[in-house]
């Protein structure tokens, strides 16, 4: 077939590729997105869909600067899922309107408590006792709530992907794409291979948004692939008869336990366990970390269910631009080796910071100069569906402990 000529083509498809794709196409750009496994595969299927507002970076009192990047964040996104802002996420599935803030019993726990309500952008207010959730009933001290929707990932992707449908391309594997040499170092020339068919794409500008596939993306362009660090969680998650808790229990400096609510495809309800929890299990086994999270939900969620739960855990790993110590970049990551340069490598670092990525991307494309606006036809491809969320997958493994 002759050659398909886009002015943009994106590759990875989960939040923060969806959205940049999204925001270039309503720009009037002609935009593809390739995917190699289904949408949001790895760290956005994965996440446990909380907007942030800085909690997590202001329990010591301080606004730091990873807190100063996200406080203002979910005001922008509740623009978009009330559809007074493109992309429209009005559909999108919302867990929760806010999440709830408690401490464990230590002195610390006090302190940071009153550090986090502080510095927090989002508003904060305390719950009287008879109005707390059930699973916090028992738990000492103020019970706050915090102005930080959870969404629900699968939701959210679709809604992203809908007006992009012919647009999204499932390559073969990573096998399925291989670049050549542009004309004039301006045109990228890419053939991507879907449903054992070939695409010969032209293309100027090139976004490498695919979490962490972006070092092989870039080996393959013949750029410096160590640009990017990689920080692995060990999630846990528990299902059966366990009421809804959209939340953070607080202790000391840290968020001891972070957790969400969804339902799987049976209508069990499930709890998403991660905070401090998930990074302490990153060397445990699977058996060793879920019996330390059994502990201690019931040390920080005393009225927690304690029957007929089962617990099971899953390994993703953060995909980021690198810092010197190797601790989180405080924002957003983009990285182009010269100015006008393509390709851009990003990673959003926070799904809450999507949008702000998106918006930093267009400022760096070019719009298109050619008046020629139509979608490009390819006479068959594959598109990618929905990544399968970790607690409905079919040969995973749960425990239910004594």
């Amino acid at each position: 077939m002759a050659p398909v000529v886009i002015d943009v083509l994106v590759f990875g498809g989960g939040v923060a590729g969806l959205w940049i794709a999204s925001a270039l196409h309503a720009r009037g750009d002609r935009v593809l997105l390739v995917e190699t496994a289904a949408l949001g595969s790895g760290q956005t299927i994965s996440s446990q869909g909380i907007l942030h507002g800085g909690l997590k970076y202001t329990l010591s009192g301080h606004l730091t600067g990873a807190a100063q990047q996200v406080r203002e964040m979910p005001a922008r996104w509740m623009e978009h899922l009330t559809g007074r802002r493109s992309p429209d996420l009005g559909r999108v599935t919302r867990r929760a309107d806010f999440c709830y803030l408690w401490r464990s019993a230590a002195l610390r726990s006090r302190l940071a408590m009153i550090g986090a309500r502080a510095g927090l952008r989002s508003a904060s207010e305390g719950v009287a006792d008879d109005e707390r959730p059930a699973a916090l009933r028992d738990c000492p001290g103020t019970v706050a709530r915090v102005v930080e929707p959870v969404l629900e990932p699968a939701s959210l992707l679709a809604e992203l992907a809908a007006p992009l449908r012919g647009r999204l391309i499932r390559a073969d594997g990573a096998g399925g794409v291989a670049f050549h040499p542009g004309s004039n170092g301006k045109v990228w020339r890419v053939t991507v291979t879907s449903g054992g068919e070939q695409f010969d794409l032209r293309s100027q500008w090139l976004i490498f948004a695919a979490g962490a596939g972006n070092g092989a993306l870039r080996r393959a362009v013949g750029l410096e692939s160590g640009a990017m660090q990689t920080r692995p969680l060990h999630m846990v998650m528990a299902r059966g008869d366990l009421p809804v808790l959209n939340g953070h229990c607080v202790d000391g400096m840290e968020t001891r336990v972070t957790v969400t609510t969804t339902r799987d495809s049976t209508g069990r309800c499930i709890w998403q366990i991660g905070g401090r929890l998930a990074e302490r299990g990153v060397s445990m086994t699977q058996a060793e970390l879920v019996h330390l999270a059994k502990r201690e939900i019931e040390e920080v969620i005393p009225a927690a269910p304690r029957e007929g739960i089962q617990w099971s855990s899953w390994k993703v790993d953060r995909a980021e631009l690198r810092t010197a110590s190797g601790v989180r970049p405080d924002g957003i990551g983009i990285l182009q080796e010269a100015p006008g340069a393509s390709p851009i490598t990003v990673w959003p670092t926070k799904m809450v910071l999507a949008p702000h990525l998106a918006d930093e991307v267009l400022r760096r494309v070019a719009p298109p100069v050619s008046a020629e606006r139509a979608a490009p036809t390819l006479p068959f491809f594959e598109a990618p569906g929905v990544a399968t969320p970790p607690w409905d997958e079919a040969d995973r493994v749960w425990t239910a402990l004594p």
